[in-house]
């Protein structure tokens, strides 16, 4: 007798720097990944733009590579599911065609005279906290929808919808344009409560309502592949595609947040702690970010930094060249050398203070003016000393961050750690160091988005039967428990470190105001 054909699900993190596809078997196992990169072109200050038709390229790349070792047949791959970065502003026309070669991504502000035309008609605060938009408001898609009209009317006039990052991926492979609850609650007129879009907020916007494309549930199909999309990627034309989410959400779900109260801090390109729960966690003086959860009844509210382990790169790039000839020619982590060397600089990093807001403020920051330095720094400092001093200065600003959350939020003194940052021990120790809570790393690190989409897919196919079903695919690896002296050295560095914000803060609104 023959043995059933196992379904497999095909999982896209659709990230920042690039596409990471997965395999997972039914247990949600991860059975092979794949990574192909795309580029950020920085034009002008505040513009940060990719290329949507990268992100399909890298899709169809990561997809064929996925399948060159032969361990999954094409004719196995059951479902899609994708996890997407946020607040992607894709325009599309009637056809379904790309009207812009280059669009913003999440981090670019440069809507900064549509937002306060927007605010001329809104209250901020109410509006905060009718939508949990922290980020600096120029960073959500509606005022980045609206410089479009602004800008480029021509354009404008032919666009049909305006979509995400995944949602422009979802309608390449079936032909349906959506999006789902955790993509649309960061659109600026999505409203937490009702879970639907806000008619208020889009009038005031000027905006046609049609542009915003239908909201589906994360777990709901999308459709089937077209025949474009079945002969591009070499897959059935019956693999489903399922809504998936966006990235916090998916990640949050990846990183078991499935319950009230649970807490996770993302290690990344950037960083974020966040918390699930059954109501949005909304505080106009910190500014708690707040998306839809992709489980339903369910938000996750986060704070964070804007830059975490490109800080760290840049450290790498600047001042570390010798360690990456090294890496490369023993076939090494060029990372895992870094930290090694800053072993040899104790706790406090000899006086060397790091304030990492080198892609400028968030909303819980003084100014979304400031910018990152390192301070105190004097002739005796050595580069083991800059390297410690950089990681302990994205802890810091996670504890500034953390004590924020604490203030309407009470959060467990346990925390999983997921991202490419948090592979390191010293890492992880320096973060329950300034934290002053236990730091556990399970075997979902890098994967945890990746691992949230084809949850989605797994419970929207049927495969799985609840989400809680996550728990059992981690394993706890270590656990890193804070140490009473080192918690004490850095709160006592920690207004010393929040003084030094305040007044880069100062000094980056004085030269904003020069340019």
């Amino acid at each position: 007798m023959l043995e059933p054909m196992r379904s497999v699900i095909l999982a896209y993190d659709l990230g920042t720097s690039g596409c990471k596809a997965s395999f997972y078997d039914g247990d949600g196992r991860c059975l092979r990944s794949t990574f192909t990169s795309y580029d950020t072109e920085y034009p002008s200050e505040g513009w940060h733009e990719q290329r949507p038709a990268d992100w399909w390229r890298a899709v169809v790349e990561s997809t064929r590579d996925l399948f060159t070792d032969g361990s999954v047949a094409r004719d196995e791959i059951g479902c899609f599911s994708i996890s997407g970065h946020s607040l992607g502003v894709v325009p599309i026309d009637a056809r379904g065609g790309l009207l812009r070669e280059f669009t913003p991504i999440w981090s670019d502000t440069r809507a900064k005279a549509q937002a306060r035309a927007f605010f001329e008609k809104v209250d901020r605060r109410t509006w905060y906290m009718t939508t949990g938009n922290g980020f600096p408001a120029e960073c959500y898609s509606v005022f980045k929808i609206m410089w479009y009209q602004d800008t480029d009317p021509e354009m404008f006039r032919r666009v049909r919808w305006i979509l995400g990052t995944k949602d422009f991926i979802n309608l390449r492979l079936t032909g349906r344009a959506a999006t789902d609850h955790s993509y649309a609650s960061g659109s600026g007129v999505y409203d937490l409560v009702a879970g639907a879009y806000s008619r208020e907020y889009i009038a005031a916007s000027g905006l046609p309502d049609s542009i915003f494309p239908e909201i589906l549930p994360s777990t709901e199909i999308v459709g089937t592949l077209t025949p474009e999309a079945s002969s591009t990627l070499g897959l059935p034309a019956k693999v489903k595609v399922v809504a998936g989410g966006v990235d916090n959400s998916c990640m949050a779900l990846g990183a078991r947040n499935t319950r009230e109260g649970r807490v996770y801090v993302s290690l990344g390109s950037s960083a974020w702690i966040a918390v699930s729960s059954s109501k949005p966690l909304l505080d106009p003086d910190s500014k708690p970010f707040v998306f839809a959860h992709v489980v339903p009844g369910l938000f996750t509210s986060a704070v964070s930094t804007f830059a975490a382990g490109t800080c760290l790169r840049w450290v790498r790039d600047s001042f570390c060249r010798d360690l990456v000839a090294e890496a490369e020619e023993n076939d090494l982590d060029a990372y895992d050398l870094m930290t090694a060397e800053a072993t040899a600089s104790g706790t406090g990093a000899n006086g060397l203070l790091f304030n990492p807001n080198m892609a400028g403020g968030t909303s819980m920051s003084p100014s979304v003016n400031i910018r990152g330095a390192f301070l105190n720094m004097r002739l005796g400092h050595t580069r083991a000393d800059v390297i410690r001093a950089t990681l302990e200065g994205v802890a810091l600003e996670l504890r500034l961050a953390l004590n924020g959350l604490r203030r309407i939020q009470t959060v467990a003194s346990e925390i999983l750690i997921v991202g490419g940052g948090g592979r390191g021990p010293l890492w992880r120790q320096i973060l329950a160091d300034v934290l002053g809570v236990r730091i556990v790393k399970t075997t979902i690190d890098q994967q945890a988005a990746a691992l949230g989409a084809a949850a989605c897919a797994a419970i929207g196919t049927g495969l799985w039967k609840s989400f809680d079903y996550v728990e059992e695919v981690h394993r706890v690896i270590d656990v890193q428990e804070p140490s009473p002296e080192h918690t004490a050295v850095y709160d006592r560095l920690l207004p010393l470190f929040s003084r030094a914000e305040k007044s880069l803060s100062e000094l980056g609104d004085i030269v904003a105001e020069r340019k």
